[in-house]
């Protein structure tokens, strides 16, 4: 059972994970901006923007669910795309005047921090997959 470097407690559910918690965060976020785009873009970019946001969160719990490394793995690999993904949508809000350049740069945080947290995930698992001892 993996542990949680913050708070050194044993990771029960993928809702303990940090990882998991983070894109949770700017998945609200992301959902929050939406609110203030225009009608027309409700079945276009907004419906694409949470649904991607969406992602990223339920393959981070579904490759938890795996109990193999390799699977949760490639799991968080189509989770890191799809943040990749969200972000590319929330530019595009921007560029539509949907949202602010502080919004933007506010997600542009989040973002920077669920991909530090997604790619030190990932390397976590490699290495227990690896059957390193180092964490």
């Amino acid at each position: 059972m993996p542990m949680d470097q913050d708070t050194n407690l044993k990771i029960q559910s993928f809702e303990d994970l940090d990882v998991w918690k983070a894109n949770q965060v700017a998945k609200r976020f992301v959902k929050t901006l939406s609110w203030n785009f225009p009608m027309h873009e409700t079945f276009a970019l907004k419906s694409q923007i949470i649904r991607a946001s969406r992602s990223v969160t339920a393959n981070i719990a579904e490759g938890y669910g795996r109990f193999h490394y390799q699977e949760n793995i490639q799991f968080c690999r189509q989770a890191r795309g799809s943040l990749f993904e969200v972000l590319d949508h929330i530019i595009e809000a921007y560029d539509c005047e949907y949202i602010s350049l502080d919004e933007l740069n506010e997600f542009r945080q989040m973002h920077q921090k669920c991909l530090l947290l997604l790619n030190g995930y990932i390397a976590y698992l490699k290495r227990k997959k690896e059957g390193s001892t180092k964490v």
